[in-house]
């Protein structure tokens, strides 16, 4: 892991940014301590959102009506709150 101090990486963050698109993780220091690691994202896929969802319990019936009675509280009756202040 490539380690550089908090200036170089500011001074060279398109670089940095570039390896750190090849795969590179580095560590930036500031006064001798490593304060971040930077490394690549993780990319997202429909499988993850799936596999984070596979242990979740799915909406209830009662759910589809209980959105409806929330949404039914919402107004926009066109009255201007503000307009006798």
């Amino acid at each position: 892991m490539r380690t550089m101090t908090a200036t170089e990486a500011s001074r060279r963050f398109s670089d940095l940014l570039d390896a750190i698109e090849r795969g590179e993780s580095v560590v930036v220091t500031r006064g001798n301590r490593p304060v971040a690691e930077i490394r690549p994202a993780h990319r997202r896929t429909g499988r993850d959102l799936r596999a984070a969802l596979a242990s979740t319990t799915p909406p209830d019936d009662r759910f589809e009506h209980d959105i409806a009675d929330a949404t039914a509280l919402l107004t926009n009756d066109g009255d201007d709150p503000w307009a006798g202040a």
